[in-house]
């Protein structure tokens, strides 16, 4: 691959597959998938509690639903945080530092 394909490359995928083994593979979509998941049930749980919010009689329920959207969203990083850590301590720091400047 050229230098212009492979930068070309990082601004279209930039965390791109290129490199892993089919284990690191896994690992990396389980991580994208609870990523995911953590963010339509944030999403879900803001777009029911505020219809919960129509009502008097619903809106401790919808502030409940606020409160899990809300940890939910705070767990997005922890889901990033948790997987860059995880690289490092298999040694790909380049991996990292890499991601870090793009």
């Amino acid at each position: 691959m050229t230098e212009r394909q492979d930068a070309s490359r990082r601004m279209f995928e930039p965390h791109s597959n290129q490199g892993m083994s089919p284990r690191e593979r896994r690992i990396y979509a389980a991580y994208e998938l609870a990523y995911t998941l953590v963010d339509f049930g944030a999403a879900a749980s803001f777009i029911v509690g505020s219809v919960l919010f129509f009502w008097e009689s619903t809106m401790v329920a919808g502030t409940w639903l606020f409160l899990v959207g809300s940890v939910l969203f705070a767990a997005k990083p922890s889901i990033r945080l948790a997987r860059e850590l995880r690289k490092l301590g298999s040694g790909a720091t380049e991996d990292v530092a890499r991601r870090a400047v793009e």
